[in-house]
């Protein structure tokens, strides 16, 4: 809900007027360590409430938890915008690579999630993703760095990348980098 207002410029309320219930989640892109807030008719709420403490939910002393979700909320605008332009830089270096691996539709970056969509029959998402996630001892040589990227094999030939809070600019580079120096090696 809140990358999808920030990234249309509108009011979180502004979306969720369609519907009949809400749940806002304040951990990853908000930053809190976990807590969420559900939002829905005065019956649908207090039934929710029930089969939450029904099932043993609930927490005692959980200000310190609001504090933290306080802040991400006065800090959502900033903090997802900043993870929407670290996606799209990534998007945009992949797009600006040209590997015949994988392509990316540029118009369908708009939040902090990329899709990139893996071409042939090798390697497979899930073969890319592991290249991604280990480091080579000729990795670090050539690049001097170890950086290992953690990105979800999405479908038979898509790979899911998502950004947070906790990823600068600096990591989107550095990823960008180590797709590039993938792709090489995939290509060799």
């Amino acid at each position: 809900l809140m990358n999808a207002a920030v990234a249309q410029g509108v009011e979180p309320a502004q979306i969720a007027q369609h519907c009949d219930s809400v749940s806002l989640c304040f951990s990853k892109g908000l930053g809190a360590p976990s807590g969420a807030v559900l939002a829905g008719r005065r019956e649908f709420v207090s039934e929710a409430w029930r089969v939450r403490k029904l099932l043993g939910g609930g927490m005692r002393q959980a200000g310190v938890l609001a504090a933290a979700a306080h802040l991400g909320l006065q800090h959502a605008e900033a903090t997802l915008r900043r993870d929407h332009g670290n996606a799209r830089s990534f998007a945009e270096g992949i797009h600006e690579l040209g590997s015949p691996l994988w392509s990316i539709n540029l118009a369908a970056v708009e939040t902090n999630i990329v899709m990139v969509n893996v071409q042939g029959p090798w390697p497979s998402p899930a073969e890319l993703c592991e290249r991604l996630r280990a480091v080579s001892e000729e990795e670090v040589a050539q690049t001097g760095q170890a950086v290992s990227v953690l990105l979800l094999p999405w479908s038979a030939r898509t790979v899911r990348a998502v950004w947070h809070r906790n990823i600068s600019a600096r990591d989107t580079e550095l990823a960008r980098r180590k797709l590039e120096f993938v792709a090489r090696k995939c290509q060799e």
